[in-house]
């Protein structure tokens, strides 16, 4: 597989490019963007939905999706303290 073939390197799927959606995250080879996919799935559409409504995706972009938004909560969460056991 290549980087852009496994969904958890989301950099290899999804891209910004001026000239595309007005430079906002699209997946490869589509103008479908990022936030539709993010904002399909946190409205409770399944996998199965969203490729129905966008067919140039793959299950592998919604994966993909769902791993960028996995590492961007995990870097922009606050780690919380770890409680002292005395």
């Amino acid at each position: 597989m290549g980087d852009g073939d496994d969904p958890a390197n989301y950099q290899g799927r999804i891209i910004r490019d001026p000239n595309t959606c007005g430079g906002e995250p699209v997946f490869k080879g589509t103008r479908v963007t990022l936030r539709t996919v993010l904002a399909s799935l946190a409205t409770g559409d399944t996998p199965e939905a969203i490729l129905a409504d966008f067919p140039s995706l793959t299950l592998d972009d919604v994966r993909a999706a769902i791993a960028f938004a996995a590492a961007s909560a995990e870097e922009d969460l606050p780690t919380p303290a770890v409680p002292r056991i005395q």
